[in-house]
């Protein structure tokens, strides 16, 4: 069967800030592991205002205390903003806490502007090392070998799953050369989610981590007890999709009845080519587009998301998706 996880950006909600946006994201962890969902990971974003989980290990680290079995992980570390000693140490940190709880995914884009890169004291063009940077950061949580003048303490033998997170072909084709578990972010970039894949099976060499390909593709899903409603609560994921297209990112607005008359035909259909692969609606219709999903894609698991302004619309749109995806 296929496996379902969730994803959260930890919204900060308009009226809120990021105590209660980062308060939220742990109750939304907790009813995660209630249901059964295999992992639950968070995203590193910075310069954004409403994303609360910039410091990306360190509410990891608040997720994991606050839950008990489900995995725990990053989707992603954006690897070009941090040295890889330094990563190793942090997940490391998290595995020595929480052992076989932890898992690493890594981004290659910076996940944010350049003025917020330079203030990173990182740049772009790390993003061109990050092959090398995956390699060196493997090495830092496998087993230390005799003579290794630099060790990560902890980390070193930690053996924290790495994963490589992408929205492009690049990502699945080291992904394949490295032999790791892929993930592609449908959520925002639908157009390359299955020549992706088709590249990253085709390619995949059997390694120390893995001896078969193992694909995960990331799906909004807004679920709720009927489909009005779930259309509805679905419009503040839209309203953020247009305002990060305009290059305005702001707080999570509350839903709005008609987003027709909040946003410009431009901006309804960038946003509509976003959720092109997006489950919305009462239980049978999730059930019906998670199963459709899966059939496309043929993926081991599936990563779902939702920017839901209420915790407690969020919480059930969860509970539904549990629900309707049983047996799939």
């Amino acid at each position: 069967m296929t496996a379902f996880s969730v994803l959260d950006l930890s919204p900060i909600v308009e009226g809120g800030d990021a105590r209660r946006g980062l308060l939220e994201t742990t109750r939304y962890a907790q009813a995660a592991d209630r249901l059964g969902f295999t992992r639950f990971w968070l995203a590193e974003h910075h310069n954004m205002p409403g994303i609360a989980s910039a410091a990306t290990a360190v509410a990891l680290a608040h997720v994991a205390a606050n839950t008990t079995t489900i995995r725990v992980g990053s989707g992603g570390v954006m690897l070009p903003n941090h040295a890889p000693l330094m990563v190793a140490e942090q997940f490391g940190t998290l595995e020595a806490l929480h052992p076989r709880r932890i898992d690493l995914g890594l981004g290659r884009a910076p996940g944010t502007d350049g003025a917020t890169a330079r203030a990173l004291r990182r740049y772009f063009d790390s993003a061109d090392q990050f092959p090398r940077d995956v390699m060196e950061l493997q090495a830092f949580l496998d087993d230390p070998v005799p003579g290794q003048a630099v060790t990560a303490w902890p980390g070193a033998g930690s053996k924290v799953p790495v994963w490589l997170l992408g929205s492009s072909l690049f990502s699945a084709e080291l992904a394949a050369h490295l032999g790791l578990p892929f993930a592609f972010a449908s959520h925002f970039a639908p157009e390359l989610l299955l020549p992706a894949l088709r590249t990253y099976r085709q390619g995949f060499r059997p390694s120390k981590a893995l001896d078969r390909p193992y694909a995960m593709a990331a799906m909004n899903v807004f679920a709720a007890d009927t489909d009005d409603e779930a259309r509805r609560v679905a419009t503040s994921m839209q309203l953020a999709f247009a305002a990060v297209v305009t290059g305005k990112p702001g707080r999570l607005k509350p839903p709005v009845d008609d987003v027709a008359a909040h946003l410009t035909p431009d901006q309804i259909s960038a946003v509509q080519a976003r959720l092109e692969h997006a489950a919305i609606g009462g239980p049978d219709r999730v059930r019906e587009r998670l199963a459709a999903f899966v059939a496309l894609t043929g993926v081991d698991e599936v990563m779902t998301t939702g920017m839901i302004f209420d915790v407690e619309a969020r919480i059930r749109s969860l509970e539904i998706t549990a629900e309707a995806s049983q047996g799939l």
